[in-house]
């Protein structure tokens, strides 16, 4: 009994802080970058292309159709794998734009900018940082935006490219794509420089609190309850799995090595696996500079 109370507790936790991140989020985009005049990429920034032409649907809505939409053709293409926490995600995003949208006054910007000069550019990068922080948080749980992330999904069913070069590919063209509907072209330009900024000061900030630069990371576990730590990983974090025979040369006994290499957005969910499974695992983990192979890099870039 105690221990499920623990699971609970532990689950509405991580939902807290999931959601505490999309609101960050969304306040990143609806507090700074949106009323200085930004752009942004990922189904927000598309969002927000089609609510200049549909100015009545507003950009909340159009984040959860986009992503339902993405779920929807994943769903038939990859399959039904999708987390629950995704969906969580996707739901409370989509009501934390039109939440701040109808809190924050309309005149936000002159109350932010009254004696500061360049006020567009320091706004879009408050609100990267902002942003960049809500999705860190909402990863460390096991979250995730949609998006960008269903893309590249999708597109890893037939074609292994990493999830880097999809985000910037896709942000590139979704932020340029906002000439498009610019008033003028020096309106035009100076969105598509600031949403470029935005994406840099956003992918740097996850980064950074994801702890570090490197985009993998190799796990050690050692446990003997090995075999129920590599199901769950295999079952819950849908990660591969290699067990190794090891030994402790101080006690001379023989032992199980699990290892694991991931997307570093993915360690926290594997570490607490372990914990939950055995309390006394012994954990170590390290950043990877290369991984190479299905799933991540192609040897062919080598």
């Amino acid at each position: 009994m105690k221990l499920s109370m623990t699971k609970v507790a532990v689950g509405i936790k991580e939902y807290l802080l999931m959601a505490l991140g999309m609101f960050m989020y969304a306040l990143g985009w609806v507090g700074c970058v949106i009323p200085a005049g930004g752009m942004g990429g990922g189904a927000t920034g598309l969002s927000m292309i089609f609510n200049a032409i549909f100015p009545a649907i507003s950009i909340g809505t159009f984040v959860f159709i986009i992503n339902a939409v993405l779920l929807i053709v994943a769903g038939f293409i990859v399959g039904w794998n999708f987390g629950i926490k995704t969906i969580y995600c996707i739901t409370v995003l989509s009501v934390a734009m039109d939440v701040w949208g109808m809190i924050l006054p309309e005149n936000i910007l002159a109350i932010y900018t009254q004696n500061i000069d360049s006020h567009n550019i320091l706004l879009v990068i408050l609100g990267a940082v902002l942003a960049g922080g809500g999705v860190a948080l909402s990863f460390s749980q096991g979250g995730s935006t949609g998006g960008t992330d269903i893309v590249a999904m999708i597109i890893n069913k037939y074609k292994t490219i990493s999830y880097g070069k999809i985000v910037i590919t896709s942000d590139f063209f979704i932020i340029g794509s906002s000439l498009l509907i610019a008033t003028d072209l020096a309106t035009g330009i100076a969105t598509v420089i600031y949403g470029y900024i935005m994406v840099a000061v956003f992918g740097y900030t996850v980064d950074l609190i994801q702890s570090g630069n490197q985009q993998s990371s190799q796990i050690f576990i050692i446990s003997p309850q090995y075999e129920a730590i590599a199901d769950a990983i295999n079952n819950e974090a849908h990660r591969g799995v290699t067990v190794i025979d090891g030994k402790g040369w101080y006690t001379k006994n023989e032992c199980k090595i699990v290892m694991v290499v991931t997307r570093k957005r993915d360690a926290s969910q594997i570490l607490k696996i372990a914990h939950r499974i055995d309390s006394n695992a012994f954990c170590t983990m390290g950043s990877v500079m290369g991984v190479y192979g299905q799933g991540f890099e192609a040897l062919s870039k080598i």
